[in-house]
């Protein structure tokens, strides 16, 4: 059970200013539940809060420190939280930069600010017996898909398309370990494809996806309600009759990931160095 019946859940959405996080976010407070809007744009941020009558928080996650802030922000507001979707996330251009903190801006955005905020959010979901949902991609079950642990900010050899596909896999490894790690604790994860959504994503990425999402192809793409399906069944489902913690998922069954994304012993050492990277004890 996540919550008493009286009890509204409290529904945490990040990257739910725009695109599928706002759709995210209309859809779950259509259904009754306490949402929280986290964004970088105030402006959107604050206008998707106002149209659902939702919580907001204004964080940028090319900065850690305001992922930081923001869970203490959340955990002094709740002392239950019944989901946490992470769903920020950008695919960076042909030039590697590097964040504040040090760390490449795709792996830092995509994955190192969602794994940090979930673990300084590990007691409100365990009282709640949550679940954590991830929005990955196909993009990292493809081929080139590939996770180096000495190199996770790409400092060697960096490509755009490739820093993204990896960011992808460690989505999905990332949740392998996290229903390892917290399956006792009652806490449930799932990774999700939302498939190709007509949003803002991808408008300042490669020259490559640049192409792509500013094509004719852009009209046969899912709408942001579409892409966002997926991620809501996994919040409003059950895990463990519905669902099994740990999967990758797409259009609300079990999707093929890449090989890669079984190997235990690859995810639980993203995890210790993902750790280690924001200064944490893993």
């Amino acid at each position: 059970m996540n919550s008493a019946p009286d009890m509204r859940r409290v529904v945490v959405v990040t990257g739910g200013s725009d695109g599928i996080g706002a759709a995210a976010a209309r859809m779950l407070a259509r259904r009754g539940d306490e949402v929280v809007v986290v964004g970088r744009s105030p402006d959107k941020t604050r206008a998707v809060a106002a149209e659902t009558g939702a919580e907001c928080h204004v964080a940028d996650f090319t900065h850690l420190d305001q992922v930081r802030d923001l869970a203490r922000e959340l955990r002094a507001r709740h002392s239950r939280i019944d989901v946490l979707l992470n769903n920020a996330g950008l695919i960076a251009g042909p030039r590697r930069t590097v964040t504040a903190d040090g760390h490449e801006l795709t792996f830092q955005v995509n994955h190192l600010a969602g794994f940090l905020l979930t673990v300084l959010l590990r007691e409100p979901l365990a009282a709640a017996q949550g679940r954590v949902i991830t929005t990955s991609s196909r993009a990292g079950t493809a081929r080139g898909a590939r996770v180096v642990p000495g190199d996770l900010d790409m400092a060697e050899g960096y490509d755009g398309l490739r820093a993204y596909q990896a960011s992808k896999l460690a989505n999905v490894l990332f949740t392998r370990e996290l229903a390892r790690r917290w399956g006792p604790f009652g806490v449930s994860a799932a990774a999700v494809h939302p498939g190709m959504v007509r949003s803002q994503w991808g408008r300042t990425g490669p020259a490559a996806v640049r192409l792509v999402m500013n094509s004719p192809f852009r009209l046969a793409m899912r709408s942001p309600e579409r892409g966002a399906d997926t991620l809501v069944w996994l919040a409003a489902s059950a895990p463990g009759r519905d669902w099994e913690s740990g999967g990758y998922f797409a259009d609300r069954k079990p999707a093929t990931a890449s090989p890669v994304a079984g190997d235990a012993d690859l995810a639980k050492e993203l995890w210790e160095r993902s750790a280690q990277m924001c200064g944490m004890d893993t």
